[in-house]
């Protein structure tokens, strides 16, 4: 028999507007300015060539080229002459020279030669075409956006530096909101079924294991803790995002069978908007033995590049009908539509790290500028966190220990991870894991 409640459709209303103070990154919006005091990176070093590259980015057409003298250079694509694109323009030793006119700008954005002007025409004293500070790092293309007296430091992550770690840069791209792509990660809960249940296992099957989950706001960063019992070992899983637009990411294949303290990080990544509607994700997958571990590490090298991962599920290159099989990240994420509406949703507690993400950048929208902690505008080297543990319980056999006692190993994990934040390098590492190696652990098991 229809109940009252059945097929009600046409009561629910579909149309709302988005939240456009963090979905829209134009300048002159709210996110727009913030994103424009941090680094953003734009594109893979390998395709910034003396061919000019054309780049979309925070709703802005860009071209990049690199001189015949090595120099990069980023600069907006309409000629300012009469506005034909740079993207057709001649890369030489000193910079770029528009094709229809022949003016020649330098990495600076300098107006160097209007030839058809004569030599010492006034227009090369006048006229700039507005340019943007680059820096090169790891195989990535980073550029700051914003004012020239605001630019910082580029940010000495001490997860960008890990010994005998290799960097391989990658960019990925989404036709979506980045804030939907980028809140993804405060949601480790979507693994579960994502990633484990709906179609093949995308990782290792521990992460099918519903974990204890902790949400924390710390030193303006926002961090998630989650907490396994796999057999007589628990896994402890620590991921971080710093606004408005970086995360880390730790070791993607960890089983939780095997003893590990401090494994670091496996993806370093920020979600760059090309304009509302779309965005890439640009980053480094790192190869390093503690996420790569012989036997376990299943990364494949040769996968991870221009729009390509190493990881199901992280582009639209797959047949409709593989995608509704064995859906992934990218289905997920796309699907929610070119502008995520978030007064449609029907959050609940497995979405506490998700609302904590969007009202975290709401409180950097509302602080003054030079007032926000946040380690990608430190002048320091800084410590990040990422890292997956596994601990072994001698004392519990297989037996299922609480989820109070998942909560109070995983809080304890954390605490030893930061107090060492004073120490840098090689030495910190070995103090935390030190440290977490020598911890009994059974006094916090309930």
């Amino acid at each position: 028999m229809t109940q009252a409640a059945d097929y009600r459709g046409y009561n629910h209303h579909t149309a709302a507007d988005p939240d456009l103070e963090l979905a829209s990154t134009k300048q002159g919006t709210p996110c727009g300015e913030l994103f424009r005091r941090f680094w953003q990176p734009v594109a893979m070093s390998s395709r910034v060539t003396s061919t000019p590259c054309a780049l979309d980015i925070l709703g802005m057409k860009l071209v990049a080229f690199r001189t015949q003298a090595g120099e990069v250079g980023l600069m907006h694509r309409q000629c300012a002459h009469r506005g034909a694109s740079l993207e057709f323009g001649r890369v030489e030793s000193r910079g770029i020279r528009c094709s229809y006119h022949g003016w020649l700008y330098d990495c600076r954005g300098r107006l160097l030669e209007a030839p058809l002007e004569g030599a010492n025409s006034p227009l090369c004293r006048t006229v700039d075409q507005g340019a943007f500070p680059v820096v090169e790092k790891g195989g990535l293309v980073f550029a700051f956006f914003g004012a020239a007296e605001d630019r910082p430091s580029f940010p000495d992550l001490e997860s960008l530096a890990i010994p005998g770690d290799e960097l391989l840069p990658y960019a990925l791209h989404y036709p979506c909101n980045w804030l939907q792509v980028h809140e993804n990660l405060m949601d480790p809960l979507h693994a579960i079924y994502l990633h484990s249940k709906i179609g093949e296992t995308h990782f290792t099957k521990a992460w099918g294991e519903i974990p204890a989950i902790e949400y924390v706001e710390r030193s303006g960063r926002i961090y998630y803790l989650a907490a396994r019992q796999i057999g007589s070992n628990v896994w402890v899983r620590l991921n971080e995002v710093a606004a408005p637009n970086f995360g880390l990411i730790a070791g993607l294949w960890e089983t939780g069978k095997d003893e590990c303290y401090f494994d670091r990080v496996s993806i370093s990544r920020w979600t760059v908007p090309i304009d509302d509607e779309n965005c890439w994700i640009i980053g480094f997958r790192h190869f390093h033995p503690d996420v790569e571990k012989p036997g376990q590490g299943l990364g494949r090298r040769e996968l991870i590049g221009y729009d390509s991962a190493d990881s199901y599920g992280q582009t639209g290159h797959r047949p409709y009908e593989e995608m509704q099989a064995n859906p992934g990240d990218w289905e997920a994420q796309v699907s929610q539509g070119r502008i995520a509406v978030h007064a449609l949703e029907h959050r609940c507690t497995s979405d506490r790290g998700v609302v904590l993400l969007r009202n975290n950048l709401k409180k950097f929208l509302r602080r003054a500028p030079g007032a926000e902690v946040n380690i990608l505008r430190s002048p320091s080297p800084i410590n990040t966190w990422t890292s997956n543990t596994v601990i072994r319980l001698p004392d519990s056999g297989t037996a299922r220990i609480s989820g109070e006692s998942l909560v109070n190993i995983m809080r304890r994990v954390a605490e030893i991870i930061q107090s060492h934040d004073e120490e840098s390098g090689v030495q910190r590492t070995e103090s935390v894991r030190d440290e977490l190696r020598t911890e009994v652990w059974e006094r916090y098991v309930r």
